[in-house]
């Protein structure tokens, strides 16, 4: 797959405490990622179903890790957190929302509401 970034590319003595602390978050969720590919590739192989139960619960447990990493990356990078907010949670297609950000439109085609009509009785 290609070289790893898991790996300082600059030498550490060049380098912030917060970039290495950043750097040390990032290569946590990088191996929190891979390990979710892990424990899915071993739960599409087995087919002990206990296996399968215990390796799909494992799974999840890396899913929350990764989850904790990216928040604690994006509180610290107000740039990330803008395009997390930009992006995350959305509707309709993801590669539209980047030209609707830019334009000032919203990324559906809704009217904004919750599509409940009137609460006003007649």
């Amino acid at each position: 797959m290609g070289e790893s970034s898991a790996n300082l590319h600059e030498p550490i003595e060049s380098l912030k405490p917060s970039t290495l602390e950043h750097h040390r978050a990032l290569v946590s969720l990088m191996e929190e990622l891979e390990a979710i590919d892990w424990y899915q590739q071993r739960i599409d192989a087995t087919d002990d179903e206990g296996l399968k139960a215990l390796l799909t619960h494992n799974r999840d447990e890396e899913k929350e890790h990764a989850a904790m990493a990216l928040e604690w990356l994006r509180r610290r990078d107000p740039a990330l957190d803008a395009m997390l907010r930009q992006y995350l949670f959305t509707e309709g297609p993801i590669h539209e929302l980047e030209h609707a950000a830019e334009s000032g439109e919203s990324p559906s085609s809704g009217d904004g509401s919750l599509g409940i009509g009137s609460l006003r009785s007649t």
